[in-house]
C-alpha cells in the first residue's frame, strides 16, 4: 500500500480490498464516480424506508443526503429529529439514530486486507453500523 495519502488507490488495491471485504462478509459494488454511487445506493433503499444518513462529507458531496432527506421518497430520520425537541427528547432521539431501517454514511479507511476504520467525534453512528441497522450503506472513495 502506498504511503503517499495523495496518491488514487490502484485498481489492485481496490481488488484486494474488495475481495477481502466479500470474504468478511461485506457486499461491494465497485462504482467509476461519485455520481454512480449515489445512483446505486438509490437503488438499493426502497422508497418509503426509512433512512438515517450519518455525518459524512462523501455522502453529503455527491448529493445522497439531500436526496434522502429532501425527496419525499424515504421517512427521513433526520427529518424526525427536526421535529424534535433535544433538551426533552434526547434520548428518544438516541434510539431512533441508532437503530434505523437504513443507516448511510462512510468510514474513515478501508484496508487491502478487508478491515474499515471508523473514527468519530460523538459515536452516534456506531450502534446503527456495528448492531442497530438492518441495512447498513457505505459509501467510500478512492
Amino acid at each position: 500500500m502506498s504511503k503517499d495519502f495523495g496518491a488514487l488507490t490502484t485498481d489492485k488495491q481496490i481488488n484486494n480490498a474488495k475481495e477481502a471485504l466479500e470474504k468478511n462478509g461485506i457486499r461491494v459494488f465497485v462504482v467509476e464516480n461519485g455520481a454512480e454511487a449515489k445512483e446505486k445506493v438509490l437503488q438499493m433503499i426502497p422508497d418509503g424506508a426509512e433512512v438515517m444518513n450519518m455525518s459524512s462529507v462523501t455522502v453529503d458531496s455527491i448529493g445522497l443526503a439531500k436526496e434522502l432527506n429532501e425527496s419525499g421518497k424515504y421517512n427521513s430520520v433526520r427529518n424526525k429529529f427536526k421535529t424534535m425537541d433535544a433538551k426533552t427528547q434526547e434520548q428518544e432521539m438516541k434510539k431512533i439514530g441508532a437503530g434505523p431501517e437504513w443507516a448511510v454514511g462512510s468510514v474513515h479507511a478501508v484496508t487491502e486486507d478487508g478491515k474499515v476504520i471508523i473514527v468519530s467525534a460523538t459515536g452516534s453512528q456506531l450502534p446503527a453500523y456495528s448492531y442497530g441497522s438492518g441495512n447498513v450503506v457505505w459509501v467510500v472513495g478512492s
